[in-house]
């Protein structure tokens, strides 16, 4: 017979079946980008993330698409894609997983991604400014 298990064993549990449940629904999410309208976009997207060593190269194929056209849904899967890659990238090079930019610095790759996929439903954090131009300074 198994032993009770204890209130901290019990929140684990919980929270082990929560982010399963969490990365559940974000492939699920994935999935549905992927075969939607605006699929060939995703699926271009999914294979620059696959292959990403660069933040200046990211930055440069999200702004050559029109993400206008694209529905809201569809940018937030993007969005969180392209989260998860420079992530992954920030941590192969050694870096903190996340670095904003402060006020007066250029913006990071996930901010500039962010504003240009759609600077309307993501408000700024305060003191972050508009870049200029899709070729401000990358780090």
């Amino acid at each position: 017979m198994a032993r009770p298990k204890s209130a901290k064993e019990k929140e684990l549990a919980d929270r082990e079946k929560l982010t399963r449940a969490w990365r559940k629904w974000h492939r699920e999410q994935l999935e549905v980008a992927l075969d939607g309208m605006h699929g060939d976009v995703m699926r271009r997207l999914m294979d620059e993330l696959k292959e990403l060593r660069s933040a200046r190269e990211l930055v440069n194929f999200i702004a050559a698409r029109n993400w206008s056209r694209i529905d809201a849904n569809t940018r937030l899967v993007a969005l969180h894609e392209i989260n998860r890659a420079v992530v992954k990238l920030r941590e192969h090079m050694g870096l903190d997983s996340i670095e904003d930019a402060l006020p007066g610095e250029p913006l990071r790759a996930f901010q500039l991604s962010r504003t240009i996929i759609d600077p309307k439903s993501f408000p700024q954090s305060a003191g972050e400014a508009r870049p200029k131009a899709y070729g401000q300074t990358v780090r």
